[in-house]
């Protein structure tokens, strides 16, 4: 893609930083030889210490912490998210030709500087999550951090980076309330989450299932759970269905049968399966177990990575969800086959959606300073806000500045029937991919407010 907008972006200074940090390690010492080299030096030992910067942006590297659900009950996309970001930042210090098609300023690292990773624990704990940010950027520096799959980890660790000023970037993060009402200027979401993914998976569910259903949820109790539920019920019910129930449950439930008991008995013809990660499989395998799959209908508006290689194709089959990817996209767009490509060969296996998240939001960073021209902390927000299109694996990506919800596309996909399956990773068919500006809010309407830049 052009990069239309690099000149308003990053204007002629943004450019003279960016030459001189081209020339390597050598740089800042080449660069006070060059003409009008003195005047840029002095106009960078003008910014005011903000974070990390200038401490982390010193040497021939860069940090960048990553908070990853090892252990708990979204393990399974935490370590896919470490893959992805592993590739992104391989392609990044070796200058990938992948990389540059997303990031094309990217030469060799970002802005000249080995990218190195940490990653950390966060056992699906806001608590555990913020201390082990904490350490990244106390003790090692770090100028990003990123990873996430529960939103109450992604809002708990956005406000400390915020408070911090260290770009924060979520993985996974499904609630309204990480860029809503809990925005934070220095936070940017690029997955898709439950009001875009509810409002178009709605209609497709309407025209495939009718009008007249009667549906009963099944609801993780934290901030993705109620504001998941929130918005499918209001998209839903604009299509005609009825709610008539819902079954709240904690976050890393082992037995469902109580909960299973009552949605039996709601009269629902669909069950409308929020819960996320090994809580998505568990409570799956246990309706299963219970009889409802052979009287009700599933729905996941908002579906887990591996989810369909937990409850088999069996189960799957017919079921409708939303993702954020899905690999078959490689059959048409060329980013997505690159993506595909490089994680086949690398891990021996297909990505999901959040290998495909933390990936791109890597590349999307190193995107940010190489437009930014620098590692300040303020100028990096701004390059962000500037609202720079680029070409992702699944068409264009960009953020809006009002509220740094990523503007993305994601698909919708419907479970095959195991007898339609050509390979054992062929789960799925892409109903339709949707158009993420269409499914965003308005700016402002989920209560963001920005704070301060410094």
């Amino acid at each position: 893609m052009e990069d239309s907008k690099k000149s308003s972006a990053l204007g002629s200074d943004g450019n003279r930083r960016r030459s001189l940090l081209k020339m390597g390690a050598a740089g800042a010492v080449g660069g006070a030889l060059l003409p009008g080299a003195s005047g840029m030096a002095m106009a960078a030992e003008e910014k005011k210490p903000v974070g990390n910067y200038p401490a982390g942006a010193q040497g021939d590297s860069v940090f960048i912490g990553l908070t990853l659900d090892i252990t708990g009950p979204y393990s399974a996309q935490g370590a896919d998210q470490q893959k992805g970001y592993e590739l992104a930042v391989e392609q990044i210090n070796a200058g990938a030709e992948e990389i540059r098609k997303i990031s094309p300023l990217t030469k060799k690292g970002v802005l000249g500087k080995t990218v190195k990773m940490a990653v950390a624990d966060a056992e699906t704990k806001p608590n555990t999550a913020v201390q082990a940010a904490s350490r990244f950027i106390h003790d090692n520096k770090a100028m990003m951090i990123s990873g996430s799959t529960s939103s109450a980890v992604a809002i708990a660790l956005q406000k400390v980076c915020d408070r911090e000023r260290t770009i924060y970037l979520p993985a996974i993060s499904g609630s309204n309330e990480t860029t809503g009402v809990d925005c934070q200027r220095y936070g940017f979401r690029l997955c898709y989450f439950a009001y875009p993914a509810c409002k178009a998976i709605a209609p497709v569910l309407s025209k495939a299932m009718g009008k007249d259903r009667k549906a009963v949820y099944l609801v993780p109790d934290y901030t993705y759970g109620h504001t998941t539920y929130d918005s499918m019920k209001e998209f839903t019910e604009k299509e005609g269905w009825k709610t008539v129930g819902s079954q709240v449950h904690p976050l890393g439930a082992k037995d469902y049968s109580s909960f299973l008991i009552n949605i039996a008995n709601s009269g629902a013809d669909t069950l409308v399966v929020i819960a996320y990660g090994a809580d998505a499989a568990n409570s799956i395998k246990q309706a299963k177990q219970f009889g409802l799959l052979d009287k009700m209908n599933i729905v996941v508006p908002y579906m887990s990575a591996f989810l369909e290689k937990e409850i088999g194709p069996e189960i799957m089959q017919g079921v409708y969800g939303a993702t954020g990817f899905w690999w078959t996209l490689e059959d048409k767009y060329p980013i997505a086959k690159d993506f595909v490509a490089a994680f086949e060969k690398k891990f021996k296996a297909k990505p999901r959606d959040s290998a495909y998240i933390a990936y791109l939001q890597t590349a999307l960073w190193a995107d940010a300073c190489e437009r930014a021209g620098s590692f300040y902390p303020p100028d990096v927000v701004k390059a962000y806000e500037a609202g720079e299109v680029r070409h992702g694996p699944v068409g264009d990506v960009t953020f809006r500045a009002a509220d740094h919800q990523g503007v993305i596309n994601f698909p919708i996909v419907r479970g095959k029937k195991p007898a339609d399956m050509k390979n054992p990773d062929d789960y799925f068919e892409i109903v339709e991919v949707v158009d993420g500006k269409g499914a965003l809010p308005d700016p402002g309407l989920l209560g963001c407010k920005l704070g301060a830049y410094i």
